[in-house]
C-alpha cells in the first residue's frame, strides 16, 4: 500500500463550486483533479528529483482496466465502434494505443480491404506490362479487346470507388458524433 497524507485548505464556496465543475468536465472526482493539479505543479518545479511520478494505482497484472463514462459519450463510443464494425472494447483499446503512440492505424478489416485493394491492382498492373511488352515488340497480342479494356475500366473504376468508400467510412467514423459534442 502506498504511503499517503491528506493536504486539506479552505477556499471560498463559489471557488470550491467552481472546482467541482471543473472536476466534473474533466470526468474526474475533485479528489482525482486535485492530485491531478499537485502532480503537474511539482513537475514543473525543482522540487521534485525524477520526471516520473508514480501511478496511483498498480498495472494490473491482465492489462484490464475499467472505465467510467458520460451516457452520451459511451452512446457516441458505441455508435463510431459499430460504424468501424468492431466491438466497442476492441475500438476503445485501438482508441487509447493510437491517441499515447501517436499513431493512425486501420482496424484489421479497413487494413484487409486495402490489402485486397493492391492486391487487384497489382494483378491489373501485371496484366497491362505484358500488354504492353508485347506491343512494344511488335506483336498484337491476342490479349484483350475492346470489351476487355471496358471491362478493366469498370473494375478499376469500382475499385477507385471501394476505396473511396472506405476512406470516406473511416473519416465519418472518426467524426460520428462529433456534431452533437460541438454545436
Amino acid at each position: 500500500m502506498v504511503d499517503t497524507a491528506l493536504i486539506s485548505a479552505h477556499i471560498p464556496k463559489n471557488r470550491k463550486a467552481q472546482f467541482a465543475l471543473l472536476a466534473q468536465q474533466q470526468g474526474l472526482s475533485e479528489s482525482a483533479m486535485l492530485k491531478r493539479l499537485i502532480n503537474a505543479a511539482l513537475l514543473g518545479s525543482d522540487v521534485v528529483q525524477s520526471e516520473i511520478i508514480e501511478p496511483v494505482d498498480a498495472v494490473p497484472a491482465s492489462g484490464k482496466i475499467s472505465v467510467r463514462l458520460r451516457p452520451d459519450d459511451l452512446s457516441m463510443l458505441r455508435e463510431r465502434a459499430t460504424a468501424r464494425s468492431v466491438p466497442t472494447g476492441t475500438y476503445v483499446s485501438f482508441l487509447i494505443r493510437s491517441h499515447l503512440r501517436s499513431l493512425a492505424p486501420l482496424l484489421a478489416p479497413e487494413l484487409a480491404a486495402f490489402k485486397r485493394s493492391v492486391a487487384e491492382l497489382g494483378a491489373i498492373r501485371g496484366n497491362l506490362n505484358q500488354i504492353a511488352h508485347a506491343l512494344n515488340r511488335g506483336e498484337h497480342p491476342n490479349g484483350p479487346n475492346r470489351a476487355d479494356l471496358q471491362a478493366l475500366l469498370r473494375a478499376l473504376g469500382g475499385l477507385r470507388d471501394h476505396t473511396k468508400a472506405l476512406i470516406t467510412k473511416n473519416l465519418e467514423s472518426w467524426n460520428l458524433g462529433h456534431e452533437k459534442a460541438n454545436p
